[in-house]
């Protein structure tokens, strides 16, 4: 037997094509943990309006972000899961989608037929959210596998180290007037019932400025993007924070994505078009974005250190649980 874990990313369409696109937003706006609106009312305005007029204006964002070997998300994800293999040589390391490929539920089936007797889930998201989590733990839970499961990393003090390095790093390129953590918000309705998500998305701001005293807390904000349908999301949203800065007289920002540990289409195409051409559309000048982790060996080797410290505390409550 062998120590085994599984990394998870949210997913990404087989390709930037229409139906590829269409199908994989099918099965997401599908999933209770994104849309909590009863079925018998989602699914017909799903099917009905929703995907015929967002699954080809979808594709075409795809395209434009899509890299040769296919997509970031996908190919990021992938280096990562690689580079945190290389570091633990003795564990199964391996990468499933919560939507998508490779399937959650048979990457854990196999992984466990392969040896690995209680195997560790962590989903790349620093923070906790049930939009995120939540379809994870129902895949994993219906295998019906021992497994353990490691939900946020955003309080772990190495990666906050690693992500102020890197906002600390672009911030002394030039003079910015602002400088945005923007999480991917959620409903609202998701907070009043419990989700700790704004929580932990302020408290790893904060957290970041306690690490960087150099950089002048008036100039930070913390905002939201990534907003979809008419029910009201954590807020401020990005593009009203953008739009006012610039009013202000602020005209040169940075942006800093959090929650997105690898580019994807909403920091490929959201932040690095759409809100850009908002922002200059509005008089703004300046508009920079602080880099995922994307191929960071430094962060893939702080997700193999995190995978044996739980491995070893699990190990420690599997050890004294049994004990007379």
């Amino acid at each position: 037997m062998h120590p085994g874990l599984l990394l998870v990313n949210l997913g990404s369409p087989a390709s930037p094509q229409t139906k590829d696109v269409k199908t994989y937003l099918q099965e997401f706006l599908s999933d209770p943990s994104v849309i909590e609106m009863p079925a018998a009312l989602w699914q017909p305005l799903l099917r009905g309006l929703i995907l015929p007029t967002r699954s080809w204006r979808s594709a075409t964002f795809y395209q434009d972000s899509w890299l040769p070997q296919g997509s970031p998300l996908i190919v990021y994800s992938q280096a990562i899961c690689q580079q945190v293999q290389t570091a633990l040589p003795d564990w199964d390391v391996r990468l499933a989608m919560t939507y998508g490929q490779p399937d959650i539920g048979v990457t854990l089936q196999t992984m466990v037929a392969a040896g690995c007797e209680r195997p560790l889930i962590l989903p790349l998201f620093p923070q906790y959210t049930q939009s995120t989590h939540g379809g994870i733990h129902r895949q994993v839970e219906a295998t019906g596998l021992p497994h353990t499961f490691i939900d946020h990393f955003y309080d772990q003090p190495t990666y906050i180290q690693l992500l102020a390095a890197k906002v600390w790093q672009c911030y002394q390129t030039n003079n910015y007037d602002a400088v945005i953590f923007s999480y991917h918000s959620i409903p609202t309705a998701m907070v009043r019932h419990g989700d700790p998500y704004q929580q932990e998305c302020e408290a790893t701001t904060k957290a970041v400025l306690a690490e960087l005293p150099e950089l002048p807390a008036a100039k930070v904000i913390t905002a939201y993007q990534s907003k979809f349908g008419p029910m009201p999301w954590l807020k401020p949203y990005l593009k009203n924070e953008l739009m006012q800065l610039v009013e202000l007289g602020k005209r040169n920002v940075l942006i800093v994505t959090p929650s997105f540990v690898v580019d994807c289409l909403e920091t490929l195409e959201e932040d690095y078009v759409q809100n850009y051409q908002t922002f200059r559309a509005s008089g703004g000048n300046r508009f920079d974005l602080v880099p995922p982790m994307n191929k960071d060996t430094a962060f893939s080797q702080f997700l193999a250190d995190l995978a044996v410290q739980k491995q070893e505390a699990s190990n420690h409550a599997i050890a004294s649980s049994s004990e007379p």
